[in-house]
């Protein structure tokens, strides 16, 4: 029997090369890569019911220090990489995360981290604020509601108290304030199989919600389309709506959204080395377009450019509607 990642995508039709190709766009091919994803393990301290990455406190998939070396040294030598994107799971729970950090920002580079907010109360993680604000991480925080029930009901039981109370605390050492420089984006999902609300107006809500009930602020909101992969998939397809949300993603295709596509000009980089296209292809083990496939295998991201993009039918997800990246909508 087919995994929920695949079933749906021999029913797609046309499929999303063909369908670049009936625009007139072509094949999908890379620019200068100028953002390194880094996704250092699938450790997490959540199980969220949405998580592509299928990331929970069971997952001992885990970076090491080998690969965090290597890394290092591809950064250093590659100074168009502008942006290191750390991701997991919780990357904060990787032993070489804040090393990484501080390595990164003394090469100047720009660091995001993608944090759930809740980590900042687990063991260990006392002094993590502190540590992203004297590091001046620009942070990306998923907060899909500003409602408790909504919250919880992707994110589990008290998950909304510890994320107000964890954005609260980044206010106060200044994340989300004018002119302190310390970027605080929160990140809004679906809360089902449906396309996110427009970007601009959800932001308008949020910083009303956010703002009267609990005086929080921040810098933008982001809005993501869930990918029909991993544990959003088995969702689908125990509700029985596969075909229904891929339909959905198909109708409302945007070409307007494919020079903006993320996978054009950055780098997913797996726990273990491996190279993908973007954090989705390394969920579904689809290798980067281009020859390299580790860290090992190239010393300068140039030779990347011009090379093809692996897609299969989840990329509908990145261009539905107003599109859809790591760094929100695209239209």
């Amino acid at each position: 029997m087919a995994n929920a990642a695949t079933a749906w995508r021999v029913n797609v039709k046309p499929t999303f090369g063909e369908t670049l190709l009936a625009q007139g766009l072509g094949v999908l091919t890379r620019s200068a890569v100028t953002t390194l994803q880094i996704n250092v393990g699938r450790l997490c301290n959540m199980a969220c019911h949405h998580c592509h990455v299928e990331a929970g406190p069971k997952r001992t998939e885990v970076m090491s220090e080998a690969v965090a070396s290597r890394l290092l040294a591809l950064i250093a030598a590659n100074p168009a990489i502008a942006v290191v994107d750390f991701t997991g799971g919780a990357p904060e729970l990787n032993p070489h995360f804040r090393s990484m950090v501080q390595q990164v920002r003394a090469l100047g580079r720009r660091v995001i981290d993608r944090c759930n907010l809740t980590v900042m109360y687990e063991p260990g993680q006392e002094t993590l604020a502190q540590f992203l604000t004297a590091q001046q991480v620009e942070i990306v925080a998923s907060l899909p509601c500003y409602s408790a029930a909504n919250v919880e009901k992707q994110r589990g039981l008290g998950a909304f108290d510890k994320s107000i109370n964890a954005l609260r605390w980044l206010n106060s050492l200044g994340y989300g304030r004018a002119n302190t420089g310390l970027k605080l984006s929160l990140v809004y999902n679906p809360g089902g199989p449906s396309l996110p609300p427009d970007q601009g107006r959800l932001e308008a809500d949020y910083r009303a919600g956010l703002g009267r009930l609990f005086g929080i602020e921040f810098t933008e909101l982001l809005t993501i389309t869930n990918m029909p992969i991993k544990r959003f998939a088995h969702a689908l397809e125990r509700d029985g709506r596969t075909d229904a949300y891929m339909s959905l993603l198909v109708n409302h295709f945007n070409p307007h959204t494919v020079p903006g596509l993320m996978c054009r000009s950055l780098v997913s980089v797996g726990y273990d080395g491996q190279l993908y296209d973007c954090d989705f292809n390394q969920m579904l083990e689809l290798p980067l377009g281009a020859a390299a496939r580790t860290i090992w295998d190239l010393d300068s991201f140039d030779a990347l450019v011009g090379a093809p993009v692996a897609t299969r039918e989840h990329c509908f997800g990145c261009t539905a509607g107003a599109g859809s990246s790591c760094g929100g909508a695209l239209k």
